[in-house]
C-alpha cells in the first residue's frame, strides 16, 4: 500500500514496492499510521462495498472509527472496525500500479490478504516482543550472534535455524538462532564439515533444502529427533520469535512470509513458499511428522545440487480429504516431485556472503515439536 502524498485526502493505492516513506506503514493503538502523524482512513466513514481508502490526520485518543483496523495473524486480513464487517480490499484483484485501496466486505479471498514486512536492508532491532535476538544483525559473522534473520538461495547459500546453546529443539524452538553457510550478514557460521549432503530446488511456488549433517555442530544433542520451526509458531510470533526469512530466488531480497524447518541431530529440510498458495505449500499443522512425511525429496549423503523442480502436492491433503495430525491411520507421504537441471556441486563450505548495491524492498508477515521419521521416498529426476 503507497499513500500516494501526505496530505489529508491523499488515496491510497497499489505501487511496486521501493522502500520509499509513503509505504512504510506502521501499527499503533489500532491506527495505520504513514508519515507519523496520518491514518489510513475509510473515507467518509461510508461502509459500502467499494468505498476507497485515503489517508488523514490521525485523530486523538483513537476516538475515530474511520481509522481503526484489526489485523488477523492467522488470515493476514485488515479488517475495519466500523460496521458491516469490511475489510481492506484490491479493487477488481488487479496488481496494476495505481490500482486504489479499498473496503469489500470480508471474503478471505487473495484480494484481502495482506502481508505486512520489512526490507532486507531496513531491519529493525526486533520484530516480535519478548525476542530473544535480533533482526538487524549487520556484518560481522559471530559465532555467538544472536542474529534471527536468515537467507535461502541455493545449496551453497542457506541458513537453517537452530540452538543459542545445546539444547534439544523442542526445548528452544523460541530461541532459536541463524545459522548459515555464508558469513558476512551477522549470524553464526555452520562449521566446514557438518553438512553430508545438500539438495536445493527451485519450483514456480517455493525454494527447498534437504539434506543430512551432523547438526551436533551447531548445538543439538546426539539423539534429538528435533522438531519444527516455522513463521508462526503457537501464538502468532514465530518459532523462533521474531524469526524472518529472505531470499533472492523470486526477486532480489524479498521477504518469505510462510516457512517450515525441520531439523534434527542428522537432518534437516525447510521450504519457503510465495503466491496464493503458500500457507497450503508452507503448512505447518504436521509438526509431528518429520522431514521425509512433509517434503518428500532427495535426502542422500555425498551428493550437493541445484535443481530445478516441480510444486509438490500439499502436505496432507489427499485429493478432497485433509488428514488431522494424530488421526489413524496415517497416510504415507506424498511422492516426491521431479525434479530436473540439476547441478552438481563438491561439497558446500563457509564462504562469504556477495554484497548488495541495491536497495531493494521487502515487506512482514508471521506448530512445533517433534518429528516422527518415515521412510524416504524414491525422489526422481528426469535429468541432470
Amino acid at each position: 500500500m503507497t499513500a500516494v502524498s501526505n496530505t489529508d485526502g491523499a488515496a491510497v493505492t497499489l505501487q511496486g514496492c521501493t522502500g520509499a516513506s509513503s509505504q512504510k506503514w506502521e501499527f499503533s493503538g489500532g491506527n495505520v499510521k504513514v508519515f507519523g502523524n496520518k491514518c489510513l482512513d475509510v473515507t467518509g466513514g461510508a461502509s459500502a462495498d467499494g468505498t476507497k481508502l485515503q489517508i488523514w490526520t490521525c485523530s486523538s485518543g483513537n476516538g475515530n472509527v474511520n481509522q481503526q483496523w484489526s489485523y488477523g495473524i492467522w488470515d493476514n486480513h485488515l479488517s475495519w472496525k466500523g460496521p458491516n464487517n469490511k475489510c481492506v480490499d484490491l479493487s477488481a484483484g488487479s496488481t496494476a500500479d495505481g490500482n486504489r485501496i479499498q473496503i469489500w466486505s470480508c471474503s478471505g479471498t487473495p484480494n484481502q490478504t495482506w502481508n505486512t514486512g520489512y526490507m532486507y536492508n531496513a531491519l529493525p532491532q526486533t520484530s516480535q516482543d519478548e525476542q530473544f535476538g535480533t533482526n538487524n544483525c549487520g556484518t560481522n559473522s559471530d559465532q555467538n550472534s544472536k542474529c534471527q534473520t536468515a537467507w535461502i538461495n541455493s545449496a551453497e547459500d542457506f541458513c537453517v535455524w537452530a540452538p543459542p546453546t545445546v539444547g534439544k529443539i523442542g526445548d528452544t524452538e523460541r530461541y532459536e538462532v541463524s545459522w548459515c553457510t555464508k558469513s558476512g550478514r551477522g549470524t553464526r557460521v555452520i562449521p566446514d564439515g557438518t553438512l553430508k549432503g545438500v539438495h536445493f530446488v527451485k519450483t514456480p511456488d517455493y525454494v527447498q533444502i534437504t539434506g543430512k549433517g551432523d547438526f551436533t555442530k551447531i548445538n543439538i544433542p546426539a539423539g534429538d529427533a528435533g522438531g519444527e520451526l516455522d513463521n508462526r509458531g503457537a501464538d502468532g510470533r514465530g518459532n523462533p520469535i521474531g524469526g524472518l526469512l529472505f531470499g533472492d530466488s523470486f526477486g532480489f531480497g524479498q521477504q518469505y512470509h510462510e516457512w517450515t524447518n525441520f531439523i534434527s541431530d542428522t537432518e534437516f529440510c525447510i521450504r519457503a513458499c510465495r503466491g496464493p498458495d503458500a500457507t497450503k505449500l508452507c503448512n505447518h499443522i504436521y509438526d509431528e511428522m518429520g522431514c521425509y512425511w512433509n517434503m518428500p525429496a532427495n535426502y542422500d549423503e555425498g551428493t550437493f545440487e541445484n535443481c530445478d523442480g516441480d510444486d509438490a502436492q500439499p502436505m496432507g491433503v489427499y485429493g478432497t480429504s485433509t488428514f488431522h495430525q494424530g488421526v489413524a491411520p496415517t497416510p504415507p507421504p506424498h511422492p516426491a516431485p521431479a525434479s530436473s537441471n540439476c547441478k552438481p556441486l563438491p561439497t558446500v563450505s563457509a564462504s562469504p556472503a556477495r554484497k548488495r548495491r541495491s536497495n531493494g524492498e521487502l515487506e512482514k508477515k508471521f506448530v512445533p515439536k517433534f518429528p516422527q521419521h518415515t521412510a524416504a521416498p524414491y525422489a526422481p529426476h528426469s535429468s541432470y
